[in-house]
């Protein structure tokens, strides 16, 4: 039966068939268990004092939050807040077009979301935030994803599933006004391009002269396109079938990526960066506009096997070899706000550089970009939306031990700039020592051997670091030091495998946003397959990053360089459009008394990022503000001095001309999203006093003939559900009786 309307659209009084069962004795023992564990966990990471504990520890404490978090929290969001609707159709059964609109099995969509969100933000971010310590930055992990971005993810991906897949931007314009709508689309969109250029500068740097790395990770499409083709016409819903296939053609490709290094066709492989960036771009072209079922789905879906099972295997690591946390959990960087690594203070910047991992604005495009027009069932939002966020914070807290049991004089000898600490391992040595972290020039000279790098010292950007980590524990369960280089340089290509599948889906999902935001114009771009539209859109995107991505290749001071600074305030910024919009619409359509779910995480990122965005602007610290470091090299320019990085005066006017760039632009997004939180807030409070004036763009409940389970394993009722409708365990649409 429909759900009541209310001004041409519903308003939820109820989720047929989907309310939670009582717990049983046994099971309401075993969370307490869990519970326990993870509060002790907890208790000896916080207590602990000047000695060095294990990082098992840190682990446990991290899966119990997480366990806890999506069986409770998630569940009553799920079923009491959004009431998820196992009987209403959602656009991918009603709009079923085979190319954007397709049901697929949760399973690879699961794969799918994950891979599509989980970038170089997790393997990142939280190495960067190290130098605050281990505490600060686990804890708005942990906290950070069960309260807020797991949140955000599952609550815009139903919304926008109840909208036909409509994009963030768009769904702000619809939702909230001309307005704010107006200010969003403009922010959302120009940030997008931002991240999508930075994700790739990243890609570009691990792959460029790594024959390992390009074989094995090109391969993954052929790979990709076979697994597509087999489960759209040679073996039709069989995933477990073309999943062992497909993980056993990865692990031959990465295999042989070793081989082909060391082989004559090297050379071959060899690609300098400029090349990287043409095939890149050509790649996130033909990635937006085939249909998702024959590359972009499968693609995802076989990399998150090498994501997760890397991850898990390194958990694993952590547990048997039991490495100690060797970093401070607060160190004297977090107070001064002077540290090597990043400046600033650890309110507001541990939360702006942790951005994946706990909050993250990228998300909210991918849960309202492809995701939408994928999901099979509605009750599937808890999975694909918190589940998998669950999972990218897990990469997060690995990231974070990676970053923390290397010792810590070699942490900062490896991340900070050459500028701070030298050329040689002499002068690093003494720098890091007088940071308060003694190491020896030999030292660092061994941990390069130990991976056969020429030198390890200012290996900035966090990757290779978390290779470092990742070496440290893998060595020390197979293999012993002997086999650190070779843990090392896979660690290397497995970063780069993490963040294309961001590039590729952030490519269609930008497709989308452009597409709708022209069909403001012109009706023809509401139609998302529409051939020209998908053309068209697709090489506006991939030309917008791609531009900005070749020429800061070109120029080290230039293009994306010259954006680079803006990309974890402008992430989180674009989460408190998610968030705005979230919570207008839990307003609107009925549920202010559930509101406090995304306004409080809201509260809090715009306190973050406005309080970030004012320093970045307006601090006289020229390590933190934009206009600050402009002063000072132009006060060189003046003087007629070149002021390092720059290195002649033309570089001196660059500086000043990104700092200015970079300034402005902070100011700008600042402003943005101002707007939109300002008409938001009129929304909802116009919704409040006056109900009956409020209208929605949600589409009519229309019946559903799809039947799947709602988590990766069915359920006993599920599987009899299941087996009624003659379906396996993928699920599928119910056959219509026979005409008699």
């Amino acid at each position: 039966m429909s759900e009541p309307e209310v001004n041409g659209t519903t308003r939820d009084k109820a989720s047929p068939g989907t309310a939670p069962g009582s717990p049983s004795p046994k099971s309401i023992a075993a969370w307490v268990l869990v519970a326990l564990i993870g509060a002790i966990a907890w208790g000896v990471l916080a207590l602990s004092r000047g000695e060095e504990i294990s990082a098992a520890w840190l682990l446990a404490a991290a899966v119990g939050s997480y366990a806890i978090g999506y069986r409770f929290y998630s569940r009553f969001i799920a079923h009491r807040v959004l009431k998820v609707d196992t009987t209403r159709a959602t656009p991918a059964e009603r709009l079923d077009n085979g190319v954007d609109y397709h049901p697929t099995d949760r399973r690879v969509l699961f794969g799918h979301h994950f891979a599509a969100v989980a970038g170089a933000g997790p393997l990142v971010g939280p190495v960067l935030a190290a130098q605050m310590g281990y505490l600060p930055g686990t804890i708005w992990i942990v906290v950070g994803v069960i309260f807020a971005g797991a949140v955000q993810d599952m609550v815009t991906l139903f919304f926008s599933t109840r909208r036909d897949g409509r994009s963030l931007g768009q769904m702000a314009r619809d939702e909230i006004g001309p307005v704010g709508g107006v200010a969003a689309l403009v922010a959302v969109f120009t940030i997008m391009i931002i991240l999508l250029a930075v994700l790739g500068l990243v890609i570009v740097n691990a792959l460029a002269h790594s024959p390992w790395g390009v074989f094995s990770i090109g391969m993954t499409i052929p790979i990709a396109l076979f697994m597509g083709f087999y489960l759209r016409v040679l073996r039709p819903g069989r995933v477990t079938e073309v999943s062992a296939i497909g993980v056993a053609l990865l692990l031959l490709a990465i295999v042989a990526g070793g081989w082909v290094a060391e082989s004559s066709l090297a050379p071959t492989f060899t690609l300098e960066k400029e090349t990287l960036v043409l095939w890149m771009i050509g790649y996130g072209f033909f990635a937006s506009v085939l249909p998702v079922w024959m590359l972009l789905a499968p693609r995802d879906y076989l990399s998150t096997f090498m994501k997760i099972g890397t991850i898990a295997l390194m958990a694993l690591g952590v547990v048997i070899a039991m490495p100690t946390l060797k970093m401070p959990a607060v160190t004297d960087f977090a107070t001064r706000g002077d540290g090597p690594v990043f400046a600033g203070s650890m309110f507001p910047f541990v939360f702006i550089t942790i951005a994946c991992g706990a909050l993250s604005g990228f998300h909210s495009l991918v849960s309202s970009g492809t995701t939408p027009k994928m999901i099979q069932k509605e009750t599937q939002v808890r999975v694909i939306g918190y589940g998998a966020m669950l999972t990218e914070s897990f990469v997060a807290v690995m990231a974070m031990i990676a970053a923390t049991i290397i010792d810590p004089g070699l942490f900062f000898a490896v991340n900070s700039p050459g500028g701070v600490i030298g050329t040689t391992v002499e002068s690093a040595s003494q720098v890091v020592t007088n940071f308060g972290f003694a190491i020896s020039p030999d030292a660092l000279a061994q941990a390069a051997k130990d991976v056969e790098e020429a030198s390890l010292l200012s290996r900035t950007g966090g990757a290779p670091t978390f290779a470092l980590g990742m070496a440290e524990i893998f060595s020390a369960v197979i293999g012993g030091t002997g086999m650190k280089a070779f843990w090392y340089h896979f660690a290397i290509m497995f970063e780069a495998l993490f963040i294309l599948t961001t590039v590729d889906a952030g490519t269609r999902v930008g497709r989308f946003m452009l597409q709708d935001t022209l069909g403001n114009v012109h009706k023809s771009f509401k139609n998302v397959s529409w051939k020209p539209g998908v053309w068209l859109a697709s090489a506006v995107v991939v030309g917008g990053w791609g531009y900005f991505l070749w020429v800061g290749i070109k120029d080290p001071l230039g293009g994306i360089n010259q954006l680079f600074p803006l990309f974890g305030i402008a992430n989180q910024l674009l989460a408190a459009v998610a968030l705005a919009v979230c919570t207008t619409l839990l307003v609107k359509s009925g549920r202010l008394k559930w509101a406090w779910v995304t306004g409080v995480p809201l509260a809090w990122d715009v306190a973050v990022t406005l309080t970030a965005s004012y320093q970045k602007v307006f601090s006289d610290d020229v390590k933190v503000g934009f206009f600050a470091q402009r002063d000072k090299y132009q006060g060189g320019i003046d003087a007629g001095k070149v002021l390092p990085p720059a290195k002649n005066m033309d570089d001196m006017h660059t500086v000043v001309t990104n700092a200015t760039v970079d300034g402005v632009l902070s100011a700008l997004f600042a402003v943005l999203i101002i707007i939109v939180l300002a008409d938001a807030a009129r929304t909802c409070f116009k919704a409040i006093a006056h109900p009956e004036s409020v209208r929605l763009s949600e589409v009519p409940w229309t019946e559903s003939k799809i039947v799947a389970p709602a988590g990766l394993i069915p359920t006993a009722a599920e599987r009899a559900e299941l087996a009624a409708a003659g379906l396996d365990s993928g699920g599928g649409r119910v056959k219509e009786p026979a005409a008699s």
